[in-house]
């Protein structure tokens, strides 16, 4: 017989995977990308100063998976390498216009789909639920 945080455990894995497919669905049926969306706007926040390595520990993915990724954003025009002058080894990632562009259009998609996932938690169940899940992530942090 399972515990209660044994089935609590499960269900937010499951949440998880139910929420990730939800998105990759939507998304792709709009002719977008869940992904490459999240990795654009990291980039776009980040301003220039994210490096590779720093996109694979945000995401918690392999960094030969980032660099595969970034590949593709590059050959789309989406993003810039440049050379970091801190580590010879290293390329610091920034945005392009037409990254910009790809990213007006696919983050009103995101938003959208978030509030309608949302839409069943009243604002004050859902500052709850933020609250909770960021106090699991500190317990993990701190782990």
């Amino acid at each position: 017989m399972k515990s209660p945080e044994e089935d609590l455990l499960t269900d937010l894995g499951r949440l998880y995977g139910s929420l990730k497919r939800s998105f990759d669905r939507s998304m792709v049926e709009r002719g977008a990308s869940l992904a490459r969306t999240k990795m654009l706007i990291l980039i776009q926040k980040e301003g220039g100063t994210v490096r590779a390595i720093d996109i694979a520990e945000r995401f918690g993915i392999a960094p030969r998976t980032v660099t595969e990724a970034l590949d593709g954003l590059e050959r789309e025009g989406l993003i810039l390498r440049t050379p970091d002058p801190s580590d010879r080894r290293a390329k610091r990632i920034s945005i392009t216009p037409e990254g910009e562009a790809a990213v007006a259009v696919t983050e009103p998609i995101r938003q959208a789909l978030s509030k309608r996932i949302l839409v069943g938690l009243g604002p004050e169940e859902q500052a709850s639920f933020h609250a909770t899940i960021r106090k699991l992530l500190r317990c993990i942090d701190e782990d």
